[in-house]
């Protein structure tokens, strides 16, 4: 395990590591009170991401996008585990996934005592989307420090930077960014790039 932070004594409680050749990051959301917890983007490395949740209860495993670095120890964790794998229906047919259960904007993922809300945010691909609980937003691949994730072109780019405008740069500057790769950020440190991102283009 890389890092844990905590957003309070009985606040939402993250744990990651660092996983595959691509240096995913994969989370642990914990809710210390019931000690129930949800997996996100669990790219490789199974039996350390079953240490990592040793003493949680798993509920779900969720999927920010449907590239293959981010889902690479998914179906053998879901069998382990005896939970939902979960990824929005855009991405289903390039993840090439079985027994999946689709993810909707909008909806309230509940475990414990927390709440977790799915935005869509394509752009990256189709079925990006983003996971914003307690202050805390899973960017996945659509949010870096210093700008958006790859796209497969110009068009793609438009879409990410809509994405972004309407639906993580409308949150507080305090949150917390993690996305799938690299160090953590918050809203309001890339905040003042986001003209800049768009003059740049793709």
């Amino acid at each position: 395990m890389h890092g844990a932070r905590s957003d309070g004594e009985t606040g939402l409680l993250v744990a990651s590591l660092v996983a595959g050749p691509l240096e995913n990051n994969v989370y642990l959301a914990g809710c210390p009170d019931t000690r129930r917890a949800l997996l996100i983007d669990p790219a490789a490395d199974p039996g350390r991401i079953l240490e990592m949740a040793a003493g949680w209860s798993v509920e779900a495993i969720l999927l920010t996008h449907g590239h293959h670095d981010h889902l690479g120890a998914a179906a053998e964790l879901r069998h382990a585990l005896g939970v939902p794998l979960r990824l929005h229906p855009a991405d289903l047919t390039s993840a090439g996934l079985r027994h999946t259960l689709p993810l909707q904007d909008g909806e309230p993922i509940r475990w414990g005592n927390r709440v977790l809300e799915v935005r869509h945010t394509p752009g990256h691909t189709p079925g990006s989307v983003c996971f914003l609980a307690e202050g805390t937003l899973f960017s996945g691949d659509t949010l870096f420090p210093g700008g958006p994730g790859a796209t497969d072109g110009a068009a793609a780019f438009r879409v990410v930077m809509a994405s972004l405008r309407a639906r993580l740069f409308t949150l507080p500057d305090e949150t917390a960014v993690l996305p799938g790769h690299g160090p953590a950020t918050t809203i309001g440190a890339e905040r003042p790039a986001l003209d800049e991102w768009e003059r740049r283009g793709w």
